[in-house]
């Protein structure tokens, strides 16, 4: 991530120019794909103006903040930032969620497999694709009790793997990590 940082109508100092920068950095951990953020800093008649456009992607955000106090503005127009960054990465993975969905919503298939020649004896294996969500594994167990199966499939949050939970009896379950 490129940062710019313009100062107008005052001298911008070391220490707000490393504020600016540790703070941007902090906008990383919502949406990795950010390529420039472009801060402009103003000094009007005792306001304080902050001025940030990030460029991610495709996409072009903007926020402004007025205060008394420019590291106030900042953390203001950051925020408000944040705010975007949030609506828009949920935006972008609720559509890609809601396609895979579509996709495979109700694609299952049957396929018979020769288990031994001179019998002719076959097997039907029963092929269903299931669309995983991103989870963590107590949010796994509450939506497996919901749907009343014995086993349910999810991408863990933690590891970001796919993973298996299998329900034993009533109070135990069973977490497989591949």
């Amino acid at each position: 991530m490129q940062i710019t940082i313009t100062a107008r109508h005052f001298e911008l100092t070391k220490a707000i120019r490393d504020y600016v920068e540790t703070t941007c950095l902090k906008l990383n951990k919502y949406f990795d794909h950010i390529i420039t953020v472009h801060v402009t800093l103003a000094l009007e008649n005792s306001r304080n103006i902050c001025e940030v456009s990030l460029h991610a992607g495709k996409f072009n955000l903007q926020s402004q903040a007025e205060e008394m106090d420019m590291y106030l503005s900042i953390d203001t127009a950051l925020d408000k930032m944040e705010a975007q960054i949030k609506r828009l990465k949920d935006r972008v993975t609720d559509h890609q969620k809601r396609a895979l969905k579509d996709q495979f919503d109700n694609f299952s298939r049957a396929s018979d497999i020769t288990v031994n020649r001179e019998n002719h004896m076959r097997r039907t294996v029963k092929t269903k694709r299931v669309p995983t969500e991103a989870m963590d594994v107590n949010e796994a167990i509450v939506r497996m009790e919901d749907a009343k199966e014995d086993f349910f499939i999810f991408r863990n949050v933690e590891s970001d793997r796919i993973n298996v939970l299998v329900k034993k009896d009533n109070e135990s379950f069973k977490l497989f990590e591949p």
